[in-house]
């Protein structure tokens, strides 16, 4: 069972989106907030596994609630769900330590497949949002030499479909390897491509 903390300073978004996850067998609320002051307690009080972030609310924001949150349980996945996709808030929440980036405008199903790929340690993002993350890292890539030497060829394997958005899961199944053995793999890729974290991996894997 995922548990989510919803957080969000519109009580109507609150309550669909609790009408959403209720519906799901894998995933129950264990709360809401409807503020960032609000979600930092909670969080520690309700230790979520998913918190499901909104950025621009009254008080304390999104962005310093992520910080926060994760300063005190760096183990809790937080994934942003705003209105807004600008530069302005997705670099602020990714460098807060946000694993996830999705508009609201998002079709439900990929809110629910946020949490779950969430919850499994992936990152999930709307694909607007990624293909700006894309671009920017090209385009960053090509003032700057590739750090990455030495890859192996299953480490590459395990890279191009990271980089095509495939969870530790599937990537098992297309490999018919273990999921622990993706997370290995992972793990050096990380190292050897100087990347600090399986979002900025994925973007490696997609400007090369």
């Amino acid at each position: 069972m995922i548990r989510v903390l919803l957080v969000d300073d519109q009580h109507l978004i609150r309550a669909g989106l609790r009408m959403l996850c209720d519906a799901q067998p894998d995933i129950e609320v264990v709360g809401e907030a409807a503020d960032g002051r609000e979600a930092i307690s909670l969080a520690a009080r309700l230790t979520p596994d998913v918190v499901v972030m909104d950025l621009r609310m009254p008080g304390v924001d999104g962005i310093t609630a992520t910080s926060r949150i994760l300063a005190d349980r760096p183990a809790t996945r937080i994934l942003v769900l705003t209105t807004f996709g600008d530069d302005d808030h997705l670099y602020p929440a990714l460098t807060a330590g946000a694993c996830g980036f999705l508009l609201k405008d998002a079709p439900p199903a990929d809110l629910l497949d946020g949490v779950r790929r969430a919850a499994a340690g992936d990152s999930p993002f709307s694909q607007e949002v990624l293909q700006r993350l894309v671009q920017r890292a090209v385009h960053a890539r090509a003032e700057a030499p590739r750090p990455a030497q030495g890859l192996t060829a299953r480490e590459r394997d395990v890279l191009n479909l990271v980089a095509a958005g495939l969870s530790n899961t599937e990537i098992a199944d297309r490999l018919h390897i273990g999921v622990t053995t993706v997370k290995t793999h992972i793990t050096s890729l990380m190292t050897k491509t100087d990347s600090p974290n399986r979002v900025r991996l994925a973007l490696f894997a997609r400007g090369a």
